[in-house]
């Protein structure tokens, strides 16, 4: 139907001139043929044609496989910093950002696309507000523009560098290029027409190859468009969800270039020296008389903390600056027994929620676990009811496992994997009473013995755990040290804008007998 009416428009002296203009080149493509076919050649040039047509398509295939590559390579990725609960809420980013047509939204209008960030904010901000009717709402107007912000220059960046001639593209050429598609697709079908009309060999042989261009060209024009459009969502939607955990002040500040108020009081009540910024915070915990001090000491290679045989020797928490190879900056922080009447069990789990490692300790010889197990138990129920925080990593330290039977027996190393005496086997089995007991997976209880004479497995066993759980410690600490620059900044913006309102308060009688003057 398209074609008649592209045929109606077409005036016959116009077509008689484009066919003298193509006369000379069809003859010379006739003559051509006949020649070859004369000389016993034309085989040998349709098989060079296929060849070069096959090596050329073959060519084009594994460009567009590398440009698939390289956009595939530029994809936004979630961020292993965040929280638990981002993890849901970034694979509705992606479901969003999968299920686009590219079609329904043009890079040319405007306002669809900015529909499309509307959408994807709103999609993240659905899950951090669920009973909000209008959950988009939330967001204050400062952290809307920073997540437009910080989105638009993500992709400013993997344009430049993944696009070809991006750099030369302005918004006049789409505009143009979308304008004038329309008249070119029906100048071309016309053109196709009269071609067809003239010579129907060639017409075939090229709608054949056109046929193969689209299939290489077309669909690379249509991901390029598509890529756009997930790239926009996706960084869209890292930045809300970098918002909604905690992850992007309006300041750009390093959030642990400071030492916490937390950190310099725990420091000063172990009369240590000040912290120049905020260290991994490594809390000790257990019952009393357990060895916690005394893994202190152990960790540290040097006497700081008192350690005795009586129990409740620490009343207090004290700070301890921990400096070893291979660990960023620490402190280790000795606690008293959570069996004590030193303090109570909701200050030791404010402690705890504020940890970026637990150290707990546990001793080998006595199975009444029952006290640790209820104070874990509430931990894990306090850290699940904040969702927005990634809990810190739990270390158990199963220490006098000298003391396990036979008693006196004691030459260690012992290989616990496949024990070959009775002493490496109740050891074995403690590490899995107490795994079990506690609810701890069983390749983070390392046996350890604290006491000087017969110090064992810190170095090559405790220690080693420690460093395998720093990465996700200092994930915990960056996300608590943001949710502590966020609570700091809202006071401090409250505070100027207080400031400022009332510097425009007392402007307001000047200007005002200014603007009556100015009238009189």
């Amino acid at each position: 139907m398209k074609a008649k009416d592209a045929l109606r428009h077409i005036d016959p002296l116009r077509l008689l001139a484009l066919g003298l203009l193509i006369a000379p080149p069809l003859a010379l493509f006739g003559l051509g043929m006949l020649w070859l076919w004369q000389t016993g050649s034309l085989y040998y040039w349709l098989a060079a044609l296929l060849l070069c047509g096959a090596a050329g398509y073959g060519l084009q295939h594994w460009l567009q496989r590398r440009d698939r590559r390289l956009l595939a390579e530029a994809s936004t990725e979630p961020d292993p910093d965040w929280p638990p609960r981002a993890e849901v809420v970034w694979r509705d980013v992606e479901a969003l950002a999968e299920g686009l047509d590219w079609q329904d939204w043009p890079l040319t209008e405007g306002p669809r696309l900015i529909e499309l960030g509307r959408l994807t904010l709103e999609r993240v901000a659905r899950h951090y507000h669920p009973k909000a009717e209008q959950p988009l709402l939330e967001l204050t107007v400062p952290h809307t523009l920073l997540i437009l912000e910080r989105a638009c220059r993500d992709l400013r960046r993997d344009i430049a560098e993944q696009i070809p001639f991006s750099h030369r593209l302005t918004l006049g050429d789409l505009i143009r290029i979308q304008r004038w598609k329309g008249s070119a697709e029906q100048a071309f079908r016309v053109y196709r027409v009269g071609r067809l009309v003239v010579n129907p060999v060639d017409a075939l042989i090229s709608e054949t190859w056109r046929s193969l261009r689209e299939q290489g060209t077309g669909v690379a024009q249509a991901e390029l468009q598509g890529w756009f459009l997930r790239a926009l969502v996706r960084k869209i939607g890292f930045y809300a969800i970098d918002l909604y955990s905690g992850r992007l002040p309006l300041t750009t500040e390093d959030p642990t270039a400071a030492p916490s108020a937390e950190t310099r009081a725990d420091l000063a009540r172990a009369a240590a020296t000040p912290a120049p910024r905020e260290p991994l915070r490594i809390l000790v915990l257990g019952r009393a008389n357990a060895g916690k001090s005394s893994l202190i000491n152990a960790l540290l290679d040097r006497p700081v903390a008192a350690a005795d045989t009586l129990a409740d020797t620490t009343r207090e928490f004290y700070g301890y600056p921990l400096v070893r190879e291979g660990l960023t900056e620490a402190l280790v922080i000795d606690t008293p027994g959570l069996d004590g009447n030193r303090v109570d069990e909701a200050t030791l789990i404010d402690a705890a929620l504020a940890a970026d490692l637990i150290l707990w300790v546990s001793p080998a010889h006595r199975p009444d676990r029952q006290a640790e197990r209820a104070l874990l138990e509430k931990l894990r129920a306090a850290q699940a009811a904040r969702p927005e925080h990634r809990p810190p990593p739990l270390l158990v330290a199963l220490s006098h496992v000298d003391q396990l039977r036979p008693a006196r027996d004691w030459q260690p190393p012992y290989d616990l994997r496949e024990p070959t005496d009775q002493k490496g086997a109740n050891i074995q089995s403690a590490v899995a009473a107490v795994a079990s007991d506690l609810a701890i997976p069983l390749e983070r209880v390392v046996p350890v013995v604290l006491t000087d004479e017969r110090r064992y497995n810190i170095d090559d066993g405790l220690w080693a755990t420690i460093l395998d759980q720093q990465d996700q410690a200092v994930r915990t600490r960056l996300l608590r040290c943001l949710d502590a620059r966020r609570r700091a900044e809202n006071w401090d913006l409250l505070r100027r804008q207080m400031i400022g309102a009332g510097r425009l308060l007392m402007k307001l009688p000047a200007r005002f007998k200014a603007s009556q003057t100015r009238q009189d």
